[in-house]
C-alpha cells in the first residue's frame, strides 16, 4: 500500500467542503468502511482499493490517520459506551473519535468531525438506527473531550496505539528505544526515491526535481527524499525509468549482497531474488551492477504479485528471469548450477514498516510472529546449500522484532559452521540509522525499520 499524500484544510462548523470535494459524510462512511474490513482481517491495501478511484485519495488519507489513533479512539469508545456497538457503528464511532480526539491534528474542526459523522450513520441504511447512539456518544466526547482523553491517557494500547502484545514485545526486544519505535511508526513516512544510474546521476535529478519545483535532499548514495510526497507522474521521467521510489532502508541491499564481489568475475555473476515481488530490489541489483555484469533470477511464489516484478523491469529498461515458484521447494525450479549471490527478502510481520502500512499492527497476531520465523528459518535452510563457496547471501525482513532478525541468525549460525557473518547493518530502527552491533559509518537518516545480515559461504 502506497499512502497517497493529502492536506486536507481545516473548516468550521458552518464552512461548505469545496465543490470538487465529495461530502466530509460521505468520506467517513467509507472510511468507517475500509476500518470495518480491516477489522474483519483484510489487508489495507485491498479495503482502500474496494473505493472508487475519484474518492480514494482522500478516504486513504483519512483511513490511515484513522489507523495510526485507533488505539486511543476505542479507547474513548469503552468510556462513551457500556456495550461495544455492532462493527460498522462501531468502526463509525472509532473513525469520528480517532480524527477528532485531539483537535491540533484533526483534519477538520472536531465539531464538523462530530456533525459529519452523525450525517453518515444517518444516510446509510446500515448504520440508521444506531445514529441516536453514535450521536449521544459523540456529543458526550465533545463535552467532557479534556477528562475522556485524561482517563485514557493510562492506558498503553491508547498511549502508543499499538496492541499490547506488540509493545511488550519491543520493550524486550528494544528496552532503550522502544518509546522512539512506536513514536516513530504513527508518524507519516517520507517519500524516499531511487535514482536509476544507468539513466543519470542523483545530482542530476535533484537538478530536475528542483526545475520542477519538487524540493528533495540527498540520502545514500543514489537516493533522494522528497520534501512532500508527490503522484508518480509528478516525477520527471518516472514512466521513461528515470526513478522507482523505495525506501532509503530498502535501497541498502543492493550495495550490501554486491558490493566486493562485481570485480571478482569476468563472467556475469549469477544472483537469485528469493522472494521478489514488486522487484524494487531485483531491478536495484540491475541498475547497480550494471550491463551485463550480473544474470538475476527473481521469485516470486504469487502469480499476481509476480507480474509486478514484470511491470517494475519493464518500466525501468531492465530483464530478469522471473519465475513464479516457491524459494523453498529448490527441486521444483533450480538448474543445480550455484549461486554467487543470494537476495533472501523474507517473508515478515513487517513490522518495521507500519509508518507506510499502518494497519499492520492491528491485522497482526502475537502468533504470527513465531509462524513466520519458522518460514524465514525454512528458506534460509534450503537456499545456504544453493550458494558456491566463497559467496553470500544476504538475509533481510522488513522487521523490527529480533525474533525475526539477529535471534534468526544466530541461530542460523550455530548450525551452520561454514557461514561467517560479515558486517552488517543488523537492525534498522525506523528513522533512526544507529545500531550497536551494525557497520560503525551507517550514515542515520529517515527511514523504515529494517533486518539485514550478510552471510558468506567458506571456501572448503
Amino acid at each position: 500500500m502506497s499512502e497517497l499524500p493529502s492536506d486536507p484544510s481545516r473548516r468550521g462548523p458552518g464552512d461548505t467542503p469545496p465543490l470538487q470535494q465529495p461530502p466530509l459524510w460521505r468520506q467517513l462512511q467509507l472510511t468507517a468502511a475500509a476500518l470495518a474490513s480491516i477489522r474483519a482481517g483484510t489487508s489495507g491495501s485491498v479495503a482502500f482499493e474496494a473505493v472508487e478511484p475519484a474518492l480514494r485519495p482522500g478516504v486513504q488519507s483519512l483511513g490511515f490517520q484513522v489507523l495510526r489513533w485507533l488505539g486511543r479512539a476505542e479507547a474513548l469508545r469503552r468510556h462513551l459506551a457500556k456495550r461495544t456497538p455492532p462493527p460498522l457503528p462501531d468502526a463509525l464511532l472509532c473513525t469520528a473519535l480517532a480524527l477528532a480526539w485531539n483537535a491540533e491534528h484533526a483534519p477538520y474542526e472536531p465539531f464538523t468531525l462530530v456533525d459529519q459523522a452523525v450525517e453518515a450513520a444517518k444516510r446509510n441504511p446500515a448504520t440508521r438506527a444506531q445514529a441516536s447512539f453514535i450521536n449521544a456518544c459523540l456529543r458526550r466526547f465533545l463535552r467532557e473531550r479534556d477528562e475522556l482523553v485524561a482517563a485514557t491517557d493510562s492506558e498503553p494500547v491508547a498511549q502508543w496505539n499499538h496492541p499490547r502484545w506488540w509493545i511488550e514485545r519491543l520493550k524486550r526486544d528494544h528496552p532503550r528505544d522502544w518509546q522512539r519505535v512506536l513514536a516513530a511508526d504513527n508518524a507519516q513516512a517520507p517519500m524516499t526515491l531511487r535514482v536509476n544510474v544507468l539513466r543519470t546521476t542523483a545530482a542530476s535529478y535533484l537538478t530536475e526535481l528542483e526545475t520542477a519545483g519538487l524540493a528533495a535532499t540527498r540520502v545514500g548514495p543514489s537516493g533522494l527524499q522528497l520534501a512532500r510526497a508527490r503522484p508518480v507522474q509528478q516525477l520527471p521521467g518516472f514512466a521513461d525509468g528515470a526513478c522507482s521510489v523505495q525506501d532509503a532502508a530498502a535501497q541498502m541491499a543492493a550495495p550490501l549482497l554486491l558490493e566486493g564481489l562485481l570485480p571478482e568475475k569476468a563472467q556475469p555473476l549469477r544472483v537469485l531474488d528469493a522472494c521478489a515481488a514488486p522487484g524494487g530490489k531485483t531491478a536495484h541489483l540491475l541498475e547497480m551492477a550494471g550491463t551485463g555484469a550480473i544474470e538475476v533470477t527473481a521469485l516470486e511464489v504469487d502469480a499476481a504479485r509476480s507480474r509486478r516484478i514484470d511491470d517494475t523491469l519493464a518500466r525501468l529498461g531492465l530483464q530478469a528471469k522471473v519465475l513464479v515458484a516457491d524459494a523453498a521447494r529448490t527441486d521444483q525450479w533450480w538448474d543445480g548450477t550455484p549461486f554467487d549471490a543470494i537476495l533472501l527478502d523474507a517473508p515478515c510481520t513487517a513490522s518495521g514498516i507500519v509508518r507506510r502500512h499502518p494497519d499492520v499492527r492491528w491485522l497482526r497476531r502475537e502468533s504470527d510472529t513465531a509462524q513466520l520465523a519458522a518460514q524465514q528459518a525454512t528458506l534460509l535452510a534450503a537456499l545456504w546449500p544453493l550458494v558456491r563457496p566463497g559467496g553470500r547471501l544476504l538475509y533481510c525482513t522488513c522487521s523490527v522484532f529480533r525474533e525475526e532478525g539477529s535471534q534468526q541468525i544466530d541461530a542460523f549460525l550455530v548450525h551452520n559452521t561454514n557461514a561467517r557473518l560479515l558486517p552488517s547493518p543488523g537492525h534498522l530502527l525506523p528513522q533512526s540509522g544507529s545500531n550497536a552491533r551494525g557497520v560503525p559509518d551507517n550514515a542515520s537518516g529517515d527511514h523504515d525499520g529494517f533486518f539485514y545480515a550478510l552471510l558468506e559461504k567458506r571456501p572448503r
